[in-house]
């Protein structure tokens, strides 16, 4: 029996098979994408106040247990598993995203900026959507920001406790997001993504050390071999305008970034309207703070350089 010699198409049907495995494959690790451009006007209430109580009631939760954290690492690890963990959000994303507590702009699943892009543009974003977005500490916040800081900044922390570098850690999240966690596989650089995994570096950190938020002492202390919660946590030592992905600008593959930057244009009228709803006077600052983390530079598509400076 003679063989058929592979065509085109065949190629081209196992590229396409191919790609939807490895995003199936890396999406549980990134959650979804999120969109801040679309309904930013929006009023929404701000759910710092209920967001700060799910942290530190889960770190009280645990410092009570009959047999608490003794380490530095057990305690980080627990905090990791009570609000983070293994799953396709972290517990904390997922309660953000269904409770009543927590007021959403309006953006669904399949209701956002990337809704009329193709496959191969968007990939993850294609085939599973977008999370949900809320106000916190007066910053618009995709969902999968709260699981890159407990779940990433718990990874950065890890490896800083078996002694790796801070150049060396930075570098492996830079590289995680340019490949399996993120360009390669989502299209997206996120540059918020790194920033939400570095803050939460600094929270675990500052668990331990005083002034790794500066006027603040650790959060927790030893008393009698236990360790004890001397202050609260609070989002607001974290959560900055760079969270936002309009504020800070994703690193896009082409295919995906002209497309986003005509749907951009198109918000221009609102852009316009109410300008302090669609920029960060804080940018100089925040791209100075954050950009050695492993930031791509795509500032071009904030509004008020796809728009132009509003009258």
């Amino acid at each position: 029996m003679r063989c058929r010699r592979p065509t085109v198409h065949d190629f081209a049907l196992k590229l396409i098979c191919c790609l939807c495995a490895v995003l199936i494959a890396a999406s549980p690790a990134r959650a979804y994408e999120s969109d801040q451009y679309m309904n930013r006007t929006q009023p929404v209430a701000d759910s710092l106040a209920v967001m700060d109580q799910q942290v530190n009631e889960a770190i009280d939760v645990i410092l009570a247990r009959q047999r608490p954290p003794e380490t530095k690492l057990a305690l980080a690890r627990a905090i990791y598993h009570e609000i983070g963990g293994l799953y396709w959000a972290d517990k904390i994303e997922r309660w953000a995203a269904r409770s009543p507590e927590v007021e959403k702009y309006d953006q669904t699943r399949h209701r956002s900026i990337y809704r009329t892009m193709p496959l191969w543009a968007t990939r993850v974003n294609f085939l599973f959507g977008v999370g949900r977005s809320f106000r916190v500490n007066n910053v618009m916040v995709g969902s999968d920001k709260f699981g890159h800081f407990v779940s990433q900044g718990y990874k950065y922390f890890k490896r800083e406790q078996k002694g790796r570098s801070r150049q060396w850690i930075l570098g492996w999240g830079a590289f995680a997001e340019r490949w399996i966690y993120g360009q390669f596989t989502t299209g997206v650089h996120s540059n918020a993504d790194l920033v939400a995994n570095y803050e939460g570096w600094r929270f675990y950190r500052s668990l331990f050390l005083d002034e790794e938020i500066p006027g603040k002492p650790a959060i927790v202390r030893k008393v009698d071999g236990r360790y004890v919660r001397q202050r609260e946590f609070t989002w607001a030592d974290h959560i900055t305008p760079y969270w936002d992905e309009a504020l800070n600008p994703s690193y896009n593959v082409r295919s995906l970034d002209w497309r986003l930057r005509r749907e951009i244009s198109r918000l221009c009228p609102q852009y316009r309207k109410y300008p302090r709803f669609y920029s960060s006077p804080r940018d100089d600052e925040l791209w100075l703070r954050y950009h050695a983390i492993g930031l791509k530079d795509n500032r071009d598509n904030r509004f008020e350089v796809v728009c132009g400076t509003p009258d």
